[in-house]
C-alpha cells in the first residue's frame, strides 16, 4: 500500500489518500509493503498519526518504508516505528529501492 495524498501510486500498490484510507485498508489486514508519506494535507491526520493508530490497534506490515520528503517526518515515524516493531515488521528509514519497486509492478503479490 501507498500512502500518499500527492505523489502518483507505483504500479502495483494500492493507494491510499488519507490516514483513514490507509488505516482501513490496514485493518483488512495482509498488507506487505506498506509506504508512508508524511504530510497528507494542511488540517490532515500525517503519517505519525498513522503510525500512532498502527501501534494503538497492533496493525502492521511485513515492510515498511519512508517515502516522505519532510526529514522531521520521516524520523518521527522511524522512531515510532521502532519502538512499535512487531517481530516480523522491517522498517526501511526511507523510500522503496528501485528492485522493490520494479519486483511489485511485475504484479508478485498483494501489497
Amino acid at each position: 500500500m501507498y500512502l500518499d495524498d500527492y505523489r502518483p501510486c507505483p504500479k502495483g500498490f494500492v493507494l491510499a489518500r488519507n490516514a483513514e484510507e490507509c488505516l482501513a485498508l490496514l485493518r483488512e489486514g495482509g498488507i506487505r509493503i506498506l509506504s508512508l508519506d508524511f504530510d497528507l494535507g494542511w488540517g490532515q491526520p500525517n503519517g505519525a498519526d498513522v503510525v500512532y493508530r498502527m501501534a494503538n490497534e497492533r496493525l502492521h506490515a511485513q515492510d515498511v518504508y519512508l517515502h516522505t520528503s519532510s526529514p522531521a517526518g520521516r524520523r518521527q515515524m522511524f522512531d515510532m516505528l521502532a519502538a512499535y516493531r512487531p517481530s516480523g515488521m522491517t522498517v526501511h528509514n526511507g523510500p522503496m529501492p528501485e528492485q522493490v519497486l520494479k519486483a511489485e509492478a511485475g504484479g508478485n503479490g498483494p501489497l
